[in-house]
């Protein structure tokens, strides 16, 4: 008896014996190279993510720092050199980058002002990706 076939309503039609038909041979092996660059993209994001968030962390951990920093700084009146102190122990508890030089420090009369400039790298072996942070802090008293 002839073989049968499925047809595209679900209805078999009859294949005469030794005759095989060919279903989109064309298009073979399209769908394995789009998901393997997908899966190349997907794996890539996440290497990315991987190297850069933590640093992204530190930066924000070392921000709300000196926020805490700039509130105490301004009911205590602490000086400028001790603010300064206090930054750069922050910046060392946040694996953070950052030197005397990179921090403006403004006190008057219980406004506190704190700018840092600093950058990091993140190594991503195939590129050397600078990230430059700016965190500003400012508490102006009420008083």
């Amino acid at each position: 008896m002839f073989g049968s076939i499925l047809g595209p309503h679900g209805n078999s039609a009859p294949t005469p014996p030794g005759r095989i038909r060919k279903v989109r041979a064309g298009q073979r092996g399209a769908g394995r190279l789009k998901a393997i660059i997908w899966t190349l993209i997907l794996i890539s994001g996440v290497y990315v993510a991987f190297k850069v968030v933590p640093l992204l962390m530190n930066e924000y951990e070392f921000q709300d720092g000196l926020q805490d920093i700039a509130r105490f700084a301004s009911v205590n009146r602490d000086p400028n050199e001790k603010i300064l102190a206090a930054i750069l122990k922050e910046a060392e508890k946040d694996d953070v980058p950052v030197e005397a030089q990179d921090v403006k420090v403004d006190g008057k009369g219980g406004n506190i002002k704190i700018n840092v400039d600093y950058s990091v790298t993140a190594d991503l072996s195939v590129y050397q990706w600078t990230l430059n942070f700016h965190p500003k802090v400012s508490n102006d008293s009420l008083l």
